[in-house]
């Protein structure tokens, strides 16, 4: 074994997470004028990766990856001969299938478990500075620096808020990235709380600060509804723990009076009103709830099928044209080419047949990695278990469309993976 390659790799996968937190930053604050560029730099650092990978033998050429490789090469031809045919726009595409997704599997391969509790920790330590960075962009301008958009944008980069607040961005360049950043640090932060002695516990309280503050002022029901999700698999994990009852009651009291604490506390009373508000007013005009999950996953799963146009059935309009590239690539301007929805997209890019194979391996995959984080728990391992309740809906239907959401896909799934190991199928340095 050549540790010095896995070292290497090892490095190679922290800068791919760095640069996956600091992306947005770089397109908007340090190189606006670079900001296409750079928004491939993480698909260079893969491709590099993974040849590395390749060359000595430490890639895990499963028939999953094969699969999907295989069908990003007949994507591109598809998208040539019967679909938009732009080669730029189809290459683009088809560095999903052919990079970021084999690079997924290259992070579960060479990490390991302790490699991902590592990487917790310094999400947790971003985190503190995110949060406060997060309220100084809601509370100022979209013209203040904070505010900057990707390439000198003078509109901003934050989203429709609500209560004449928009939704901020954080380092990332649209503000899907700072949900996602922080739906993976509640992950996290629940995971300490069950294995605190991992941990120094400041670190832990001032994350878990951070992650309260963060809620109200992303105004995003996204992250809302995942903490949620993930606080009820904490809760599953910490059942089969000894003494349950008194710590979990603790812990429930604890977090209840810190809530209580920051919600009444007059630097987080705008944040809390303008997400109520936005809560309220668009789950009147989703019907409520049960139409936010119904239309949100089960809508956005079946619609994929039923709204494809007839002559788009077989081979689609071609792999790429439903990613925010290569709309702006093909109509000069950033829209929904095909749909919003991933399922939806996929389907209308490359039809019936590929698009439905592809729908179908992200459901294997999701499906298969739950089942086996949840028998993980009966070992004594609740890292799996505790990052699935993020990425089990993140990697059935999670937006492969957007670079950022990309990534998050890629890491979030390269380190379930990587948790789910025993002692005996890591590869460590020696």
């Amino acid at each position: 074994m050549n540790n010095t390659i896995i070292s290497h790799l090892k490095k190679g996968i922290w800068l791919y997470f760095i640069l996956l937190i600091i992306e947005g930053g770089l397109r908007r604050w340090v190189f606006p004028s670079l900001a296409n560029e750079l928004l491939l730099i993480r698909d260079v650092l893969g491709f590099y990766l993974l040849f590395i990978a390749l060359k000595n033998k430490y890639f895990p050429i499963n028939r999953l990856v094969q699969l999907v490789f295989s069908v990003g090469i007949l994507s591109i031809f598809t998208a040539l001969f019967f679909g938009h045919g732009n080669l730029f726009v189809a290459l683009f595409g088809a560095r999903i299938l052919m990079i970021q997704f084999p690079m997924l599997y290259l992070i579960g391969h060479i990490f390991n478990k302790q490699d991902v509790i590592k990487m917790g920790k310094v999400i947790l330590w971003i985190a503190i500075p995110m949060a406060i960075l997060i309220t100084l962009q809601f509370y100022s301008p979209q013209s203040a620096w904070v505010n900057k958009g990707v390439g000198d944008n003078v509109n901003g980069a934050g989203f429709a808020g609500a209560k004449g607040f928009m939704r901020p961005p954080g380092t990332f360049s649209f503000t899907t990235g700072n949900v996602s950043f922080f739906c993976l640090v509640g992950c996290y932060i629940l995971y300490f709380w069950l294995q605190p002695k991992l941990i120094n516990k400041y670190l832990l309280i001032f994350s878990s600060i951070a992650m309260i503050v963060a809620i109200p002022t992303s105004i995003s029901r996204t992250l809302f509804f995942q903490f949620i999700i993930s606080f009820l698999f904490f809760v599953w994990a910490k059942s089969m723990k000894p003494g349950f009852l008194k710590n979990f009651s603790q812990l429930v009291i604890g977090l209840s009076i810190i809530t209580i604490l920051l919600i009444n506390f007059n630097g987080l009373k705008d944040q809390t009103e303008a997400f109520t508000e936005r809560f309220t007013k668009a789950n009147e005009v989703e019907g409520g709830i049960k139409g936010v999950l119904l239309d949100r996953f089960l809508g956005g799963l079946i619609s994929a099928f039923y709204n494809i146009e007839d002559n788009d059935i077989v081979f689609g309009q071609g792999i790429g044209m439903g990613t925010n590239i290569g709309s702006q690539l093909l109509t000069g301007k950033l829209t929904f080419l095909i749909a919003e929805g991933e399922w939806g997209r996929i389907i209308g890019e490359s039809g019936m047949v590929i698009g439905f194979l592809i729908v179908i391996i992200r459901v294997q995959m999701s499906f298969s990695l739950l089942i086996k984080s949840f028998k993980n728990l009966f070992i004594g391992n609740e890292l799996s278990w505790i990052l699935v309740s993020y990425g089990f809906l993140l990697l059935l239907q999670g937006l492969w469309s957007q670079p950022t959401n990309l990534g998050f896909y890629v890491l979030t799934g390269g380190l379930i993976l990587a948790s789910l190991k025993t002692n005996e199928e890591e590869i460590e340095e020696e």
